[in-house]
């Protein structure tokens, strides 16, 4: 398995427009995203990333929305998504949609949501399934410096355990879009083939979401340990007796 820090620089990113079908990709994601989002309660939910920025979340009762980003038209605070800018358990949600493949270091990016959300607080992360048609296409020639292909695909097994190490509870996984993606093929020409693999093949899905919460860690009493003292009273007055009484049978 290769190591998931990696420094390859490639296209990234800013605007759903920038991949193949990006408007089918993103309303896709929203139908997914939008029931979970009226069980996030709080006060304030991250966005990280321009991809996270533009999904629409007005089901949540989570007023407060802030896109954190480099760049980018929704962005609210310019920041790296590694390094933010909040205090420890001050986020009550967080969204990462397509974050983790275009970024060089993925596990200092859930370190910090980690960090950033309360406990009890959710987190949401889509990306890309090494394991599908759009997987697959990877290999081929014509992709490798073209999005959204120039990232690196994570399977949701081993982002599972990225976020089982961190303390996340897993609450939802779920694949969709049975497709490649390419830019040349007509989504309308294999509706056939989709409702086949949504029936038959929902875990090779290009797209995965995960929901996950962080679990809140129970405060154990430590219990004082007590121990007995014990009674030891050593006679002095007999011990003295008896050397007394030794001596006394000496001198006689």
């Amino acid at each position: 398995m290769k190591p998931a820090l990696s420094f390859q620089e490639g296209p990234k990113p800013y605007s759903w427009q920038q991949f193949p079908h990006g408007d089918y990709l993103r309303a896709e994601i929203e139908r997914k995203l939008t029931p979970w989002l009226p069980r996030m309660f709080g006060y304030h939910m991250l966005k990280l990333g321009n991809l996270s920025g533009e999904l629409a979340t007005s089901e949540s009762p989570i007023k407060h929305q802030v896109c954190v980003a480099e760049q980018g038209l929704f962005t609210g605070v310019i920041a790296d998504v590694d390094e933010l800018p909040f205090y420890e358990h001050s986020v009550d949600a967080c969204i990462l949609s397509h974050c983790l493949e275009y970024h060089s270091d993925p596990h200092h990016i859930l370190r910090e949501a980690h960090r950033t959300l309360i406990p009890g607080g959710y987190i949401v992360i889509t990306g890309f399934n090494p394991f599908s048609l759009c997987g697959l296409a990877q290999l081929l020639p014509f992709s490798r410096q073209k999005l959204p292909w120039t990232g690196r695909f994570f399977t949701p097994s081993r982002v599972k355990d990225w976020l089982n190490l961190l303390g996340f509870e897993i609450i939802s996984d779920e694949r969709f879009i049975h497709s490649s993606l390419a830019r040349g093929n007509r989504l309308s020409r294999f509706a056939a083939w989709r409702s086949f693999g949504q029936q038959y093949l929902k875990p090779m899905g290009s797209v995965y979401l995960l929901v996950a919460r962080k679990r809140v860690a129970p405060l154990t009493p430590i219990k004082p340990k007590w121990h007995a003292r014990p009674q030891f009273s050593p006679v002095k007055g007999a011990g003295l007796r008896q050397t007394s009484k030794q001596h006394c049978e000496r001198d006689s």
